[in-house]
């Protein structure tokens, strides 16, 4: 277990978490768990993170700036969320290393900042452009997916897992960065991909995202092809 380093009495640090992803579309699988996820850690605020050109997987079927608009219709008028478009803002793969160094420098390097994942993504993580260094720059925040298993594919692996995971949420508030969490949150079995074949067979898909989501893919005539 990662030893937690004092504070001064009384002293709680605000958490900053970041939720990136492909968001092609962003739908309830995105936004439920996140909102169990802040009320069970006590997070206050969550700031999404479009990417532009994802190196881990298929490149989207809407355009970036399609993307953004439909996160920003899902979160508008929600306290909780915010929405942060830098990633879109250049036409390189969107390491999420490199974006975090970024934060890091724009945050200060006590300021505690949390990265939300998936399990999903959690066990590939390995494959990340340098994810050996990512808990140097934030804690990365854990949710469930449905499908996934909890350990991950090596030993090695796991010992690096075993060694940064924390069970208290509060732990992530005492420190920059280094912590693991897994969140318990609930399992939506919910994915853009299946959002995208409905469109294509031309089945309903208004109990999977938000209506202002889905009358603007609607508008826009995306996934349909």
């Amino acid at each position: 277990m990662p030893t937690i380093p004092s504070r001064s009495t009384g002293e709680t640090a605000s958490l900053l978490a970041f939720f990136g992803g492909t968001f092609d579309p962003i739908h309830f699988g995105h936004l439920k768990p996140v909102t169990q996820l802040a009320q069970n850690t006590g997070l206050d605020h969550v700031i999404l993170l479009p990417n532009n050109v994802p190196p881990h997987r298929p490149q989207p079927g809407a355009s970036p700036q399609q993307r953004l608009h439909m996160v920003e219709l899902a979160v508008e008028g929600n306290p909780l969320f915010s929405v942060d478009p830098r990633e879109l803002a250049v036409d390189t793969p969107s390491y999420t290393i490199e974006t975090l160094a970024t934060l890091r420098k724009e945050h200060g390097e006590s300021c505690p900042l949390a990265f939300i994942i998936g399990q999903d993504s959690l066990l590939t993580l390995h494959k990340w452009h340098r994810w050996g260094s990512l808990l140097d720059f934030c804690h990365l925040i854990v949710m469930a997916r449905p499908g996934y298993h909890e350990q991950l594919d090596t030993p090695e692996l796991q010992r690096w897992y075993d060694a940064h995971r924390v069970t208290d949420a509060e732990n992530l508030r005492h420190q920059p960065a280094g912590f693991i969490y897994q969140a318990n949150t609930p399992l939506l079995n919910i994915s853009a991909t299946e959002i995208r074949q409905r469109r294509k067979a031309g089945l309903d898909c208004s109990d999977l995202l938000p209506d202002a989501v889905e009358r603007y893919i609607e508008s826009q005539g995306l996934y349909r092809a």
